[in-house]
C-alpha cells in the first residue's frame, strides 16, 4: 500500500507559502503522493492553487485533489485550470471528484446547490472535449496539444456516485473516516466496477488525518473545518486523527487490511516539521 500526505491548504488560516516547501519536503521524504482538500468558504487556499503550487516545486510525485467540488465550477473553467496544472507537472495530476455537501461553496452564478449528479455528469463529458482538444464555443481549443485525459477518482456514499464512479473513473476515495467505516463503502466500489464490465479492480484510496506535532491543535483545527456537518461527524474525523507514531501505522495497517492501495494523511496542521514525523513513522 502507498502512503500519500496531504497539503495543507484548507488548515484554518493555513500559512500559504508553507504549501510549496511542503510539497518539495513531501517528495525528498519519499511520499507517493501530495493531496488537497476543496472547500470555498473556508479561510484555506484553492485546490487548484496548492496543486499548481506542488506542480512547480516538484518533479516525480503525484499530485490529488481528494476531492474537488466538481458541479461548484463552470467545467470549461475548471478543465483548462487542471490542464494547465497536469501539463506543468509532466502529467502527474489525478483528479478526485465529489458533489460537495455545502451549500455555502457553491458561490458562481447559475451553479447553485440542486441537481449535482445529473451537472457533473454533463460536466464530464465537457472536461473530456477540453482535454481531447476540441474548440470551444467552435473557436480554437483550450489546451496545449498533446494534453492527455486526466485520470479520475470519485468520491461519494451513494450509488450513484459508485456507479458514476464504474462507468467514467479509475477508481473509488473514501471520507476521512476509521478504515471499519470505510470498508463497505469500498466494498460497493468493488461491486459496481464488476457489474460495469471493468476488468481488474478499481484503484481503493483511504483517507486519514494526522497531527503528530502539535495534537491538541491538530484536532481543534480538523473539529474546526467539519463542525458545520455536525458535531458527531467533527467529533468522530477529529477523534480518529492519528497523534502518534503508533496511531499512525495502526491506522495504515486497518486501511490496508480492507484493501487500500494507497493511503493519504490528510494534514492537521500546517507545521512543516510533520512532514518528517509522518514520514520517520511511516516510511
Amino acid at each position: 500500500m502507498k502512503i500519500g500526505i496531504g497539503l495543507p491548504n484548507q488548515v484554518r488560516n493555513v500559512d500559504a507559502q508553507v504549501i510549496p516547501a511542503w510539497a518539495a519536503q513531501a517528495e525528498s521524504a519519499g511520499f507517493s503522493t501530495v493531496a488537497t482538500i476543496g472547500r470555498m468558504a473556508y479561510p484555506g487556499v484553492m485546490d487548484t492553487v496548492a496543486l499548481a503550487l506542488a506542480a512547480a516545486t516538484t518533479k516525480a510525485i503525484g499530485l490529488f485533489s481528494a476531492v474537488l467540488q466538481g458541479p461548484a465550477w463552470p467545467p470549461v473553467l475548471l478543465a483548462k485550470e487542471l490542464a494547465g496544472i497536469d501539463a506543468a507537472s509532466g502529467g502527474r495530476l489525478t483528479l478526485g471528484l465529489g458533489l460537495g455537501g455545502r451549500r455555502e461553496d457553491f458561490v458562481a452564478e447559475g451553479y447553485g446547490p440542486r441537481g449535482l449528479g445529473a451537472r457533473l455528469d454533463r460536466d464530464l463529458s465537457v472536461y473530456r472535449e477540453v482535454w481531447n482538444g476540441d474548440p470551444i464555443a467552435g473557436t480554437l481549443p483550450a489546451v496545449t496539444i498533446g494534453q492527455r485525459r486526466i485520470p479520475l477518482i470519485f468520491g461519494g456514499q451513494v450509488q450513484a456516485s459508485f456507479d458514476r464512479m464504474a462507468r467514467e473513473g479509475d477508481g473509488y476515495v473514501g471520507g476521512a473516516v476509521p478504515a471499519a467505516l470505510v470498508a463497505p463503502a469500498f466494498e460497493s466500489a468493488r461491486r459496481a466496477w464488476q457489474a460495469a464490465g471493468r476488468a481488474g479492480s478499481p484503484r481503493l484510496i483511504g483517507l486519514a488525518y494526522a497531527g503528530l506535532g502539535d495534537e491538541e491543535t491538530g484536532r481543534g483545527n480538523v473539529h474546526h473545518y467539519y463542525s458545520d456537518l455536525g458535531a458527531e461527524l467533527a467529533g468522530l474525523v477529529s477523534g480518529s486523527m492519528a497523534a502518534t507514531s503508533g496511531d499512525v501505522r495502526t491506522i495504515a495497517a486497518q486501511f490496508e487490511e480492507i484493501g487500500a492501495d494507497e493511503l493519504i494523511f490528510l494534514s492537521a496542521t500546517d507545521d512543516l516539521d510533520d512532514v518528517d514525523r509522518l514520514a520517520g513513522a511511516i516510511l
